[in-house]
């Protein structure tokens, strides 16, 4: 009994180790019998067009029935349109049973994101049953790419050294030199502990995220954000800002990452800056800017020999305009620097002393806009004294215009009658209204004026859905409603336009033998960058009368 038992083990032991052999011996055919790899290039730059060939040959003496081959791309790759992470490829897709000696290859072509010296897998599998066996036989590879060069310049312009608690500014950089338009991209910004926002141009989402539609060859970007930041004295503070793509599965991918550090110093100048009697002046277009800087010793030893620098920024500025007794103007990089020579507090600075030193600028009465890039003008003041530092930035209101036009023709409605206008005869004209907007984004806009008594509102509007538009017979006031208009409005495209059809039967006409035709049109408006409150008139029309 008991050597029937021992006979009945070995023939399993038998078996077993005959299927494990069977077994290696298919996979092992496989392997030996059928190349398989993929060819590619080893480095790669950001964004590059990437193609990957895989190739197979079968080197044996059967035929390969029923091969099927899938191919992976690497993560975060950007695929041509339709196109899956994962491609598969059916037998017949790839041109039936492989042959003894028949060579196949298929190319896969993508575009690669990432960091520089990230590593990119791209994989690929296939699945075939060599003829007279029943089972399938499973092969895989890799091909790994490095990206070898991002070229997406990401800077952060930041001091090495800071007064605690000072207000100041630092700008991220961006600019794309990849041929590949870059889409959807993200800039993130990490903040250190103790830093508070106060505000950043473009304005951030949640204070610390930009959203870049479009980055095509040779565009780039400024961002400028302002703060404070607290702490202690030789404390390291550290920025971080990154610049990626959020993939399909709601992963971010950093391109590029830029991490900077300052160092808090204890300050022995406290510098502050007003304008026109006022720290936190607006300025706007055409304001002559008188500017006093305030220098005051809270170290705690006297200061000597002191130099003086300001140096402004903003296209607003007319720098032909500058007034400066005490300094000298280089207008190379529009500064002016002071020096104790003719400042005595410069020359000398006693412990808790203060000096001051003033100039006068005037503001352009408008620059012209052509991009959007113009948009939430400031300007900038960067005061240095000795190892100080101080920047000083003021916003710039938007500048908005009206017009008023009379048209006689039938340019929106049916007009009549004749013009130049006769005593005692109807005439019907349109009068048009039309708004600009320079610089700022503006809310609550509203256009209104008063008809003289001669004219009467016909009802007539256009667009004739515009609800904005209203008249009040008893005031005989006309009042538009603008609403919402977007920086550049006007300027940049056609703008806002309405038009109203009004009667006139001129009773008399004055010495130069014209009638009005409305008065004098107010427009209100609130800044949505400054938030201060907008007002422009608009000149009243007059129609000749024969």
């Amino acid at each position: 009994m008991k050597k029937n038992i021992i006979l009945i083990i070995i023939i399993i032991l038998l078996v077993l180790i005959g299927v494990g052999v069977w077994y290696w011996q298919g996979k092992s055919y496989s392997k030996e019998i059928l190349k398989f790899e993929i060819l590619g290039p080893e480095k790669a730059t950001l964004a590059q067009e990437v193609e990957y060939t895989v190739k197979f040959k079968n080197n044996g003496s059967e035929r390969l029935e029923n091969p099927e081959l899938s191919f992976e791309f690497p993560d975060d790759s950007i695929l041509e349109d339709n196109q899956t992470k994962v491609v598969t490829l059916t037998s017949e897709e790839l041109g039936g049973d492989i042959y003894p000696g028949e060579e196949r290859s298929f190319k896969f072509k993508a575009r690669l994101l990432g960091k520089e010296g990230d590593t990119k897998e791209a994989k690929a599998t296939i699945v075939f049953q060599p003829k007279g066996l029943n089972t399938k036989n499973e092969l895989s590879t890799t091909f790994i790419t490095t990206i070898e060069k991002v070229p997406v310049n990401l800077t952060l312009d930041l001091p090495s050294y800071l007064g605690v608690g000072k207000n100041f500014s630092f700008n991220i950089n961006y600019l794309s030199s990849t041929p590949y338009p870059l889409k959807d991209l993200t800039i993130k910004v990490f903040y250190p502990s103790d830093f508070e926002f106060l505000s950043s141009n473009p304005k951030l989402i949640d204070s610390d995220t930009l959203n870049v539609s479009n980055l095509d060859e040779g565009m780039g970007g400024k961002i400028e954000i302002s703060g404070i930041l607290r702490g202690s004295v030789k404390d390291q503070k550290v920025f971080k800002t990154q610049l990626g793509v959020w993939s399909s599965d709601g992963n971010f991918i950093v391109l590029r990452e830029v991490i900077k550090g300052v160092e808090l110093i204890a300050p022995s100048l406290y510098i502050t800056q007003e304008i026109n009697g006022n720290p936190q002046y607006i300025v706007n277009p055409g304001d002559l800017l008188h500017y006093e800087i305030l220098f005051r010793n809270i170290g705690e030893e006297p200061l000597a020999d002191l130099v003086l620098i300001s140096r402004l920024e903003g296209d607003i500025f007319d720098f032909y305009s500058i007034q400066a007794p005490e300094g000298d103007f280089k207008p190379g990089d529009n500064s002016i620097i002071w020096e104790g020579t003719k400042v005595s507090k410069l020359q000398f600075l006693n412990i808790n002393e203060q000096g001051k030193v003033e100039f006068w600028i005037k503001a352009k009465n408008k620059t012209n806009m052509t991009t959007l890039a113009q948009k939430n003008p400031q300007v900038k003041n960067l005061v240095t004294i000795s190892q100080a530092k101080e920047e000083f930035v003021n916003k710039v209101n938007s500048v908005v215009e009206g017009e008023q036009k009379a048209e006689f023709s039938d340019l929106y409605f049916d007009n009549f009658g004749f013009y130049p206008l006769k005593i005692g005869e109807p005439t019907k004209f349109t009068l048009k209204w039309s708004i600009k907007n320079y610089y700022n984004d503006l809310a609550n806009v509203r256009m209104e004026a008063v008809l003289p008594e001669s004219v009467v509102f016909t009802g007539k509007i256009f667009p004739e859905n515009n609800s904005g538009l209203t008249y009040d017979p008893v005031s005989r006031e006309i009042s538009w409603e603008v609403g919402d208009v977007p920086a550049g409005s006007g300027v940049l495209d056609e703008g806002k336009i309405c038009a109203f059809q009004l009667e006139i039967r001129p009773t008399q006409k004055d010495d130069s033998n014209k009638v009005l035709l409305i008065k004098e049109a107010k427009i209100t408006a609130e800044d949505q960058w400054t938030k201060a409150t907008l007002t422009a008139t608009v000149p009243e029309v007059f129609g000749d009368v024969e």
